[in-house]
């Protein structure tokens, strides 16, 4: 079954495709349509619903610019508010009209003579636009390890990203593998929970407490009912997170004031000295995101909570076996391991002009010119997409940069009236050798440690290698001489 309509196709609907389709009905691009595989819009904050799911970066800063919530309860929103403000703002700029939800995309191919794209559904039907905005995000597949003898394990085993909330962790003894971002926050509460846990910890990250204050009703009222003030709040956040970047970018020894934070909120919380030993990583600060947490410590210390720093060795029916030989008894297992970033990029099914399919343009590896469009993908852009990804503020303002980015190759081809844009092979090659060689000098590739920004190469294809004001400055707007105009 194939439909013509809409002109554009918007994969996804969360902070992504939210904004974007927000920003095509203000620019008068009406005709599109945003595909939702999910029964809900909310992308990651829809899919993650573990037990103290929160943001880790300050809510006012974690919103769209042009939307601003006055009314958050603390300084770092939990889920369900995250998910309520997304509802609110979809509903409050009719954007709910254009979401189909259901609509997983199986595979995407241009045609080369009708100047369009065949977007496959799972369904089997078929849009053909003439542009794809894709706003998947990287944090939507699970990250499993390959544990020997898991398939033998007779408990119950989930991801957090796929929380079984019908399963009563009451009295049970439970294993978490994984000491990520979402671990921290559900540490606390499974501690709280059960008889007996192990957290299986690979390498440990650094952790500084987190300010999560709440904001009463009379501060809450002031940045509703006083102009500017919401907005003057948002800006001291964002300078203050932009200033942790200098250490990531410029020297990591100008990191030293963070990891002295971080030391210090070890001594602070945990006394036993063979657990802080654990808890201490070896690596440069900022090589590893810095996480946020004041209850993740104190969980550890917990009289029925065991750090295991040990390799797993295999997984027996109702066990784990460590490396050092050691058997812990457990119920259940949650992995709290994170997502495919990477892979989530290069498992697209896209094929672009000519017949070249987007595996085979990155066969050494992903990269987009200003993290949005791919020489040979005509009218095909990518938000979040290669080396948009932050380790210090929030990626919305990445995103909001992007859309601006792709509006303005929207205004292109109506000017032009041409039929398709892309970057011109060289721009994007001087664009990403230039930030390639940002990268290696950053502390993400000298910090001694192996992170999930890297690829199987050791090359970061994940982060921006500067402050977030340098990518607007440079990317908001698409240069006419970097693109390809066909007719």
């Amino acid at each position: 079954m194939s439909e013509r309509a809409p002109a554009i196709v918007v994969i996804g609907s969360g902070f992504a495709g939210l904004g974007m389709a927000i920003r095509l009905k203000q620019a008068g691009f009406h005709d599109f349509v945003i595909l939702e595989k999910s029964d809900a819009l909310g992308g990651t904050w829809h899919d993650n619903t573990y037990p103290g799911c929160a943001c880790d970066v300050p809510s006012h800063m974690y919103s769209f610019s042009f939307e601003l919530n006055p009314g958050w309860s603390r300084m770092f929103a939990p889920q369900p508010e995250i998910r309520a403000y997304m509802e609110r703002t979809a509903d409050k700029y009719r954007v709910r009209e254009h979401i189909r939800f259901g609509a997983a995309v199986d595979s995407m191919e241009y045609d080369d003579a009708a100047r369009r794209w065949n977007v496959a559904l799972a369904d089997g039907t078929v849009l053909t636009p003439k542009a794809v905005v894709s706003g998947i995000g990287a944090l939507h597949i699970p990250s499993f390890p390959d544990l020997p003898g898991i398939e033998r394990f007779r408990g119950t085993a989930f991801h957090s990203a796929e929380w079984d909330h019908s399963y009563d962790l009451a009295g049970k003894r439970v294993a978490v593998i994984g000491t990520g971002a979402s671990a921290i926050q559900f540490v606390p509460h499974v501690a709280e929970q059960a008889s007996e846990l192990v957290v299986f910890q690979r390498t440990p990250p650094w952790i500084q407490p987190k300010p999560d204050l709440a904001f009463p009703a009379p501060v809450r009222k002031a940045f509703e009912k006083i102009p500017g003030a919401a907005r003057a709040f948002r800006g001291g956040i964002y300078w203050a997170l932009e200033a942790r970047a200098i250490g990531f970018t410029i020297d990591p020894r100008l990191s030293g004031p963070q990891e002295r934070v971080a030391r210090r909120h070890i001594e602070n919380q945990i006394a036993d000295p063979e657990l802080r030993a654990k808890v201490t990583p070896d690596y440069t600060i900022g090589c590893k995101r810095i996480l946020l947490s004041s209850d993740y410590y104190p969980a550890l210390a917990r009289p029925n909570v065991e750090l295991e720093t040990s390799g797993i060795a295999e997984v027996r029916e109702h066990s784990i076996v460590t490396a050092d030989g050691r058997e812990h008894e457990v119920d259940c297992i949650i992995y709290g391991t994170g997502f495919k970033v990477t892979d989530a990029l290069t498992g697209l099914r896209v094929t672009g002009r000519d017949g070249v399919k987007l595996q085979e343009i990155w066969a050494d590896g992903i990269e987009a010119h200003r993290g949005t469009t791919i020489p040979g993908m005509p009218n095909f852009f990518m938000l979040l997409g290669p080396n948009t990804g932050l380790g210090h503020t929030s990626v919305v303002f990445m995103i909001e940069v992007q859309i601006r980015h792709v509006l303005s190759c929207l205004r292109l081809l109506q000017e032009s009236r041409a039929d398709s844009i892309e970057p011109k092979p060289d721009a994007s090659r001087r664009f990403n050798d230039r930030l390639q060689r940002r990268l290696r000098r950053a502390v993400w590739n000298e910090g001694g440690c192996d992170s999930w920004y890297l690829d199987d190469q050791g090359v970061n294809r994940t982060l921006w290698p500067g402050h977030t004001f340098e990518f607007w400055a440079t990317s908001r707007k698409a240069r006419p001489e970097e693109f390809l105009l066909r007719r």
